[in-house]
């Protein structure tokens, strides 16, 4: 059998329905700045699906900072590896800088933050070690411990009872091992918006011997009193011992960083596959996320803004009587009932009848029966933002509760001209 006969008849569940509609469900073009409305299919929508939390993907100084810094080095400076031919000193004090505002020793540059994630977890780990880690870790995550050749352990989430049987079962593993355990969690799961229990998986250090290590990309920036993430916000950063975020959420850019205590990101750098035999990030980027942490440490009233508007929003919400679970951040996940089908017309009752660009997730992301409308309040949305969606949302939902919508695939195609 040829490899490639069976990507003829399918494209998997998210291609084959995506398909339908090329472009508008999958793979859609948002136009123009980037900003809290932008234009999609012609037509001007507010933008709830972009983690630019504190607006920096359009602030002046950092639009400025970004085109200066091409002009000046263009985007192949520094060529190669850092080990090799790619270091700088600017390079070097970006990771300064990151290390000392998350409360670490170290601090080192990943090109990528998935890539970075992935990487770090195959070179911590040997057959030896034993990983426990939260049953909704990202992607990243699981795509990194898909490649350890160890034992590993899943805790439900956020359960941090369930963390700790977990933990008796990986202390008895190592006993015949001889390795050791590395817990994984999150600062703020993408999904749900729950912060992760990172200050109590921490305290079972009392009980268990084990390293931390916690993915904080959505709490980076956002949480916190100063924005440096989950272990100010729950004042457990001495307990983590490795804080990994990535620059592609509140600093709105490419890239990301792991930190933590000098000897171990001294093994790191020498030792990371996917640093050691990479390009080096380019010169325009570091000096752009230069800016932009400076402005995340200088500027909190960026900071103040988007809570302005995550608490607006999710009042609105919880006083119009939408489930948006039990989320204590930004992230925003609005729980309906309803099908693919319903799915699929209330995306389009939102985008072409109310304007409203927001992300949709159904099975097999999450369980049959059930839509989440997952929404991302940013610094740069305003009041009547919020308003219109409040007043979109109390519609659709309408809808729903009246079966008001066909239980057939809409056609979009005929809908739209």
């Amino acid at each position: 059998m040829d490899l490639f006969a069976k990507f003829e008849s399918r494209l998997g569940p998210i291609g084959d329905y995506a398909e339908k509609v090329p472009g508008y469900f999958a793979f859609p073009k948002l136009e123009g700045e980037i900003g809290n409305r932008m234009k999609f299919m012609g037509k001007e929508r507010i933008v709830w699906s972009l983690n630019n939390y504190l607006g920096l993907a359009n602030h002046p100084e950092v639009r400025k900072v970004d085109a200066e810094a091409a002009a000046q080095y263009g985007l192949a400076y520094p060529m190669g590896a850092r080990m090799m031919s790619g270091n700088s000193n600017q390079h070097e004090k970006l990771e300064k800088d990151l290390a000392e505002f998350v409360g670490k020793d170290d601090a080192m540059l990943f090109n990528y933050g998935y890539q970075g994630m992935v990487s770090a977890i195959d070179c911590l780990c040997t057959r030896h070690d034993v990983v426990v880690y939260d049953a909704e870790s990202h992607a990243c995550i699981i795509d990194g411990l898909r490649m350890h050749p160890g034992h590993r352990y899943v805790f439900k989430h956020n359960d941090v009872e369930d963390c700790a049987k977990q933990l008796a079962r990986a202390t008895e593993m190592v006993k015949t091992t001889k390795g050791g355990i590395l817990v994984i969690t999150e600062g703020v799961f993408g999904m749900s918006g729950n912060q992760g229990r990172v200050a109590e998986i921490a305290a079972l250090k009392k009980d268990f011997e084990f390293r931390l290590f916690v993915d904080d990309a959505h709490g980076f920036g956002t949480m916190g009193k100063t924005g440096a993430g989950i272990g100010e916000e729950q004042n457990c950063a001495d307990g983590i011992d490795l804080y990994f975020s990535t620059f592609a959420k509140s600093m709105a850019s490419i890239g990301g960083f792991i930190a933590g205590d000098k000897q171990v990101l001294k093994f790191l750098r020498y030792n990371m596959r996917s640093q050691v035999f990479a390009k080096s990030l380019p010169m325009p980027i570091v000096v752009g996320n230069q800016k932009r942490l400076d402005l995340l440490k200088s500027h909190p009233e960026l900071r103040e803004k988007l809570w302005h508007n995550v608490h607006k929003l999710q009042k609105g919400l919880r006083d119009n009587g939408f489930d948006i679970g039990t989320t204590n951040t930004p992230v925003t996940p609005v729980v309906m009932n309803g099908g693919m089908y319903d799915a699929a017309h209330l995306v389009f009752d939102l985008r072409e009848k109310y304007n409203i660009f927001c992300s949709v997730v159904v099975y097999p992301v999450i369980p049959k029966g059930l839509i989440i409308l997952r929404v991302i309040p940013t610094a740069v949305h305003t009041d009547e933002d919020i308003d219109e969606t409040l007043a979109a949302f109390s519609a659709i939902r309408s809808k729903l509760v009246n079966k008001e919508y066909p239980q057939e695939l809409p056609d979009l195609k005929a809908m739209l001209n």
